[in-house]
């Protein structure tokens, strides 16, 4: 699987309405995880076929480690994204309680 990287650019930041924070992507960061995700998801409906033709385990073993693989590509453009923006953009607004919730999320990326 190809990895692609995609700049991140500055104007994209996140947004906190009322208790709900969302984040706002470019359309070509979007439009990259999406697809992204839509690739993924057919290597998943893959793997369905593969467990129900009895396909050999190696084999399968193989695809899902593609999977996991392609996922952690995805979590990766949006971790590099979310550091670059909402990260930034809230310590620079005196909130230092991002850091911990970061760390928090990195380490269940790296489990």
């Amino acid at each position: 699987m190809e990895h692609e990287h995609t700049a991140i650019p500055e104007a994209e930041t996140c947004h906190s309405e009322g208790t709900e924070r969302k984040s706002h992507h470019s359309d070509k960061v979007k439009s990259n995880l999406i697809c992204r995700l839509n690739r993924i998801e057919g290597q998943v409906r893959g793997l369905k076929g593969l467990i129900e033709k009895d396909t050999y385990c190696d084999d399968v073993l193989n695809q899902i480690a593609a999977v996991q693989s392609a996922l952690n590509g995805v979590g990766k453009l949006l971790l590099e994204h979310h550091m670059n923006s909402c990260v930034i953009e809230r310590i620079q607004e005196g909130d230092r309680e991002v850091v911990k919730e970061l760390m928090i999320t990195m380490n269940k990326l790296i489990k």
